[in-house]
C-alpha cells in the first residue's frame, strides 16, 4: 500500500475519498480526515487534488477509500 496521494485524473465523481480541509494542517496528528463521495473535482494542488464532496465540504484528497 503506497501513501502517494491520487492525482485529479485518478478521481471520479461518486468515489469515496478521505480529505482534509484547506485550513487544517495536513501533517497534524489530531486532524480528523473527512470521508465522503466526490461531487466535483477542481484539480491538482500541492496539498492533493481539491474536490468538493456531495456533503458540500471542500478539501484536498489524501487517499481513495477502498471497500475491503
Amino acid at each position: 500500500m503506497s501513501n502517494e496521494r491520487p492525482t485529479a485524473e485518478e478521481l471520479r465523481q461518486g468515489i469515496t475519498v478521505e480529505i482534509v480541509q484547506g485550513d487544517e494542517n495536513v501533517q497534524a496528528e489530531d486532524t480528523e480526515p473527512i470521508i465522503g463521495e466526490v461531487a466535483t473535482i477542481y484539480g491538482d494542488e500541492p496539498e492533493g487534488p481539491q474536490v468538493e464532496l456531495k456533503s458540500g465540504v471542500v478539501g484536498h484528497v489524501q487517499s481513495i477509500v477502498t471497500d475491503e
